[in-house]
């Protein structure tokens, strides 16, 4: 889980649209970020796994 002045830092508006850090909007990871998801790779799985995004399932075989 991220600092909460880091999170708040990373919300801001950057000087150079380069300088943007996307963050996971649950915990504030910003690495293994999906951006279609908003979400870093450790939220996406678990809330896949549990059935909260909608149309995403684990796959089995």
């Amino acid at each position: 889980m991220a600092k909460t002045s880091v999170i708040a830092r990373g919300k801001k508006k950057p000087k150079f649209a380069t300088r943007a850090v996307r963050r996971c909007f649950r915990c504030g990871r910003k690495r293994g970020y999906m951006r279609t998801f908003g979400l870093c790779r450790i939220c996406f799985r678990e809330m896949a796994t549990l059935g909260q995004i909608p149309g995403i399932k684990k796959a089995s075989w």
